[in-house]
């Protein structure tokens, strides 16, 4: 038996063996027998796999047959009324079971007369036992600006060999980017070949949600038109960006996910603005404390954090694993706009080594008792950011370099699609999300606030107690 027999994937050609073979005479009627059943069996062959083509065929053919040209004509015309109706009428339906369908098999097609060459080219072909082996291409399904392509490794082969191709298969199939992700079984990889681009327009503030639902915060739209829900409970939160990338996008779109349990008490904010409130301070009221100016309560206000941290945790010993949030012990999440400041350019020696030790024990401990950390910061080198390892979630936004990007979102985030280099100043708020245990980053765009936007916001929602280690009065 051929070693090929037990390698995956479609073999596209072989090496002739020289092969001697007997000589036997048969009568040319058997001979003639034998080709016309052989014929005959590949004609069925070939009509039940591109039955998509046949069935058609034969059906216009007799519809031709019975009423000559109004038969298909007719049958046309009714086909578009009814679409028309159908598409006006209920068009997700449409969309789901009528539109994507078609399209996609039309598109499996267009895949399938490249497929050997973008193959071959990415080097994805496999060179075994004299022949060439080619992945196989099960399945194509389309859906808003994105198809996924269903595809059969080759044996050997595993999902980060077509992601490390990425790109050359873009340019390839001619779409905008595509990613590889596992698919549903070890020996399936998922391509999603993006065409068009939801998130080149503006995302809007979605509505303040009445009650927050901590495990997925409405806070922007993802790269297949969907709305992209945040999950705070039981994670950190890191976002990297260069200057102009959108942090500020990022920040007051958690903000306003929360805003209602600002107000019922259900959550506090507390914020920290090194750069003297130049980000945060428009919004200040949101924050139920607020440090922008002095370091020394900026200090204090993250040890009060690790302090409230460690008493929840003796408290929920032996009782629980995951704090639940009420109006008397509320989930704090504490914004920092540039960390930076407080871990690396600060220059007084002994606040900056308060401030490393209480954040360590945050980031460490303060997730599980819903006490919670979200900070910005532009350089993401370990001297700047020595605990960067202990947010789980990370955003990267726009990057100076390519080498950043798995310094930001783990190792190998590039080769699965996350180009946080490449994307473009016009498009502030777009990054990616990784999160620790998912090997596939999230293209998103979070909404942008306007400046009256966050006023209003903070007006209407806005409970402000203490202002740089200062109790505003009444609040005391």
């Amino acid at each position: 038996m051929p070693l090929v027999n037990v390698i995956r994937g479609d073999r596209i050609d072989s090496a002739p063996i020289n092969v001697r073979t007997p000589f036997i005479r048969v009568p040319m009627w058997l001979a003639l027998t034998w080709w016309t059943l052989k014929a005959l069996v590949r004609l069925v062959v070939v009509a039940v796999r591109f039955w998509y083509v046949t069935t058609p065929a034969v059906f216009f053919t007799w519809l031709y047959l019975r009423w000559d040209w109004l038969g298909p004509v007719g049958f046309l015309a009714l086909v578009a009324v009814v679409a028309t109706g159908w598409a006006f009428g209920h068009r997700p339906s449409f969309l789901r079971f009528g539109w994507w369908p078609v399209l996609a098999c039309y598109r499996r097609m267009a895949y399938r007369r490249k497929w050997m060459a973008a193959m071959v080219t990415a080097k994805l072909a496999v060179s075994f036992d004299r022949h060439t082996v080619l992945p196989v291409l099960k399945r194509v399904r389309c859906g808003g600006g994105v198809d996924v392509v269903a595809v059969r490794m080759v044996t050997g082969q595993i999902p980060d060999d077509f992601a490390k191709v990425a790109e050359r298969l873009a340019h390839t199939f001619g779409v905008r980017q595509v990613k590889a992700v596992p698919g549903g079984r070890p020996d399936v990889v998922l391509l999603h070949l993006f065409r068009g681009d939801p998130l080149a327009k503006l995302v809007r503030p979605v509505p303040v949600p009445a009650v927050p639902e901590f495990t997925a915060l409405p806070v922007g739209r993802r790269e297949d038109g969907d709305g992209y829900e945040l999950r705070l409970f039981g994670t950190q939160v890191l976002v990297v960006g260069a200057t102009g990338s959108g942090k500020g996008s990022v920040i007051w779109s958690v903000v306003r996910s929360l805003a209602a349990g600002v107000a019922s008490g259900l959550v506090q904010i507390w914020g920290l603005d090194p750069k003297g409130g130049m980000e945060l301070g428009m919004g200040a009221p949101m924050f139920t404390r607020f440090a922008c100016k002095d370091y020394t309560a900026m200090c204090e206000l993250i040890e009060e954090a690790a302090a409230v941290a460690k008493d929840r945790a003796s408290k929920l010993y032996g009782r629980t694993r995951q704090h639940t949030p009420t109006p008397d012990e509320p989930l704090i999440v504490l914004v920092i706009d540039e960390l930076a400041n407080l871990t690396a350019y600060l220059t007084d020696r002994q606040l900056k080594d308060r401030i490393k030790a209480a954040l360590s024990i945050l980031l460490s401990q303060g997730r599980a008792v819903g006490v919670h950390v979200v900070a910005a910061i532009q350089d993401p080198r370990k001297e700047v950011l020595p605990f960067r390892d202990l947010f789980p979630t990370r955003i990267g936004l726009r990057l100076a370099e390519a080498a950043q990007v798995d310094l930001v979102l783990g190792d190998g985030m590039r080769d699965r699609g996350a180009l946080c280099d490449r994307i473009p100043q016009s498009l502030p708020g777009v990054g990616f999300v990784a999160i620790d245990g998912d090997p596939t980053p999230m293209r998103v765009r979070f909404s942008y606030l306007s400046d009256d936007e966050i006023r209003d916001m903070a007006h209407t929602y806005g409970r402000l107690r203490v202002i740089d280690g200062e109790f505003l009065d009444g609040a005391a």
